[in-house]
């Protein structure tokens, strides 16, 4: 089946079945536009997706209209300018500013990432690897931005009306919508709670022919909670971690999640609510965030008249040394990235931390499939950071409200107030889980609705009035990529190895158990090079055994 050359098409190349790599190509008349286009995150294997060509030829797209700065979004950004993108990148001011700092810190992970892996022994004599993109990359890739203020018209590429709305998710965080080919498209992008801090509620125009819609917490309703009575929580929580003589470790994303923590310690510090402890913001990237906070609080709620970010208790570490030093402390607040723990000086951090029982590490983010925070709040005993195993004794505590994306209800309520939607209605970016909660909800208040949940890869046609249809089926081999994959699974059986050989008494019984474990695997790499050698023995071989 194929679109009418006047006919607007969405193809679907990330965030769809899961809730990171967010990309879709918009495509009418031979011109093409990307919304977003975010790195996939998570497990190792839906982290591959990053390492493969682009879908789509980087030359031949005329513009990126970008939701936000997160790095699920915006993180193959420095990857397009470095395979030939050399157009706009059209995105709110406060989000230009964010990707300053965002994607060089990217290109300064992915390059520092390649060298480890190099530099480590057992991989001696092995081809080398080669960064994702480097710093200058992302740099190249912030030049092309083209900031544009909220409900302004723009054209990003011949036949495409575009404007943004407040999303209310972060800083300078966008829906998007579009007008082509005489139909009306709206993208939410990540949608933010209702009062939020610093952010009015989320905003958009009604009655569109398509709507597409994240769904992260399509099956979770939270409880809901001011922003007095969050903070509140908070202080439970920190009361009760100092009071055990650990820190209070706290993972945190670099962007956003940082600066709402910040907010209401230094609220709560103020009001003498929480101990006079010193306040770590253990990430270079966080820091350099705040500052684009402060550039931007008068544009901010809830800012009062207080220097939030200057805040005596509040102390910023730039340097490695500074940030080891750290590992030697009791009785502190610790923020660090990677809000999932799959990167950056929280991981050193959880490494000093988890084996302790005085330790509190508690968690305010959302946690993907297969990242080692989702390990630890998934009651794990031991973990594996950086090639060694740790016990998990700290205890290990969770605050949903900080959460920057709309719960059921809200999303629920986001896609009634944009009726009546005279075509379909995708839910895109949610786990399949997620995605299926909000589908069943849709479908209750409007049984004859159009409700589409996109795989990566499929191209659907977006007519004017009328239900999409779709044009090209998706991968098939997605489920195989999200969610824990066999190195989650490798952890967990190292690190609990030596435990279960622990309960085997007697030097003959334990060599038994490592023979028996010998034997298992070369049987099972005999019985796949056996398939491997008939399937490529020649044709007539195989047919004269059968």
């Amino acid at each position: 089946m194929r679109a009418s050359a006047r006919e607007l098409t969405i193809r679907f190349h990330g965030a769809a079945g899961t809730v990171t790599g967010s990309c879709m190509e918009l495509e009418l008349g031979g011109h093409s536009i990307l919304v977003d286009c975010g790195m996939f995150q998570g497990s190792r294997n839906l982290e591959t997706l990053n390492h493969g060509a682009f879908s789509f030829d980087p030359a031949e797209i005329d513009a990126v209209v970008l939701t936000h700065a997160h790095i699920d979004h915006c993180g193959l950004l420095p990857k397009l300018a470095a395979q030939g993108y050399d157009k706009a990148i059209w995105c709110t001011p406060a989000t230009t500013d964010l990707l300053e700092y965002m994607l060089a810190d990217a290109g300064r992970i992915q390059e520092s990432e390649a060298d480890r892996r190099n530099r480590r022994r057992d991989r001696a004599g092995d081809p080398g690897f080669q960064p994702l993109y480097t710093e200058q990359d992302a740099l190249r890739a912030w030049r092309m931005c083209r900031p544009v203020k909220l409900c302004d018209w723009f054209e990003p590429a011949p036949g495409f009306r575009a404007r943004l709305w407040n999303a209310g998710h972060i800083l300078g965080s966008a829906s998007v919508e579009i007008e082509a080919g005489g139909t009306r498209l709206l993208l939410s992008g990540d949608l933010g709670p209702d009062n939020k801090a610093f952010h009015p509620d989320p905003a958009a125009p009604v009655g569109v022919d398509h709507l597409v819609c994240e769904s992260t917490y399509g099956n979770r309703a939270r409880e809901k909670l001011t922003i007095a009575q969050r903070r509140d929580l908070l202080e439970r929580e920190v009361k009760a971690a100092l009071a055990r003589g650990g820190n209070l470790i706290i993972p945190v994303f670099a962007l956003e999640r940082t600066q709402e923590l910040l907010l209401d310690l230094a609220h709560l510090a103020d009001d003498n609510r929480i101990p006079n402890v010193p306040i770590f913001v253990d990430s270079p990237l966080a820091s350099r965030a705040t500052k684009v906070f402060a550039a931007h609080a008068a544009d901010l709620e809830d800012m009062g008249d207080r220097a939030i970010f200057d805040h005596p208790s509040i102390h910023y570490v730039e340097e490695a040394a500074a940030s080891i030093r750290l590992n030697s402390m009791s009785g502190a607040i610790i923020l660090a990235a990677s809000g999932m723990c799959e990167a950056g000086r929280i991981r050193h951090h959880l490494k000093h931390n988890l084996f302790r029982r005085e330790s509190t590490v508690l968690f305010v983010g959302f946690q993907a499939r297969g990242s080692l925070g989702r390990v630890i709040l998934d009651d794990a005993q031991r973990v594996r950071i950086s090639g060694d195993d740790i016990n998990v004794r700290a205890q290990i505590r969770r605050i949903d409200s900080y959460s920057a994306h709309a719960d059921q209800e809200e999303l629920h309520g986001w896609i009634r107030a944009r009726r009546p939607i005279a075509g379909s209605l995708f839910l895109s970016h949610g786990e399949p889980e997620a995605v299926e909660g909000l589908r069943a909800l849709v479908a209750a208040d409007d049984p004859a609705a159009s409700v589409i949940a996109p795989r990566i890869g499929e191209t659907w046609a977006l007519p004017t009035g009328a239900p999409a249809r779709r044009l090209h089926t998706g991968r098939v081999d997605l489920e195989e990529l999200v969610g824990e994959d066999w190195q989650n699974d490798y952890a967990d059986f190292i690190t609990n190895l030596k435990r279960n050989l622990g309960k085997i008494r007697g030097e003959r019984a334990l060599r038994d158990a490592l023979a028996d474990m010998r034997r298992v695997l070369d049987s099972y790499n005999a019985v796949r090079e056996e398939r491997r050698r008939r399937n490529t023995a020649p044709a007539s071989r195989r047919a004269g055994r059968a």
